[in-house]
């Protein structure tokens, strides 16, 4: 799908001057962040801010993250193109479109019925064949399509939801916003969850701000 040539330049000066500048290193996900035209992923009257360094509103309370976060979490997945991935929180569906240019199969599962329907449109002039959505609670993740190599998740919990950690396949990881005990109300850090055979491993890592990780469906 063809982009207006100045929504084309605002990628791809997205690409390095947002990303490649700021450290992010793996050329697959520059790659994807530079195929995936986020200006579809938007209200209209945002369009013409699709490539700021900031997160957009979406309706229904909820973000589209800031393009730098996108690429930091899929860059350390560490995907090489074989996985089967799991997106909690589809959002307007921008985060599991750039998943489903680096992984073998995605999925994306969203408690708001109403914004996973217009995520559904939003990538459907995209035909990505191996990107499945799905409504539900994303706390429990998507039992019926796990084991996952990698998961994502887009919303700040206080503790990593038991389900989505019976569902990360040995060896995979899972990146997810916690909130920080005693360092304040909004306080979250970005924490990397690894599984091997002698259990999970977690390794904090940058401080970020994301709405919270909310139970059940709307």
């Amino acid at each position: 799908m063809s982009a207006p040539p100045v929504l084309a330049e605002r990628r791809r000066d997205m690409v390095e001057h947002q990303l490649r500048r700021r450290g992010i290193a793996d050329e697959r996900v520059l790659a994807a962040m530079g195929r995936v035209p986020r200006e579809l992923f938007v209200a209209d009257e945002l369009r013409d801010r699709a490539y700021d360094d900031s997160a957009l509103p979406i309706g229904f309370g909820q973000t589209i993250s800031q393009p730098y976060m996108v690429a930091l979490i899929c860059e350390q997945l560490a995907l090489h193109g074989g996985e089967r991935v799991l997106d909690v929180g589809t959002g307007s569906g921008y985060q599991a479109a750039v998943l489903a240019k680096l992984a073998e199969e995605g999925y994306s599962i969203e408690r708001i019925r109403g914004l996973l329907e217009r995520a559904r449109a939003n990538l459907l002039g995209l035909k990505l064949s191996n990107l499945r959505l799905a409504h539900g609670d994303g706390n429990e993740g998507l039992a019926k399509a796990a084991p996952f190599d990698s998961i994502i998740v887009a919303a700040a919990a206080p503790l990593v939801p038991e389900g989505l950690l019976r569902q990360l396949a040995m060896g995979g990881r899972m990146i997810l916003p916690l909130k920080s005990p005693g360092a304040g109300r909004d306080a979250q850090r970005l924490s990397l969850i690894e599984r091997s055979s002698r259990g999970y491993v977690e390794t904090e890592l940058d401080p970020v701000r994301f709405v919270p990780l909310e139970t059940g469906k709307a």
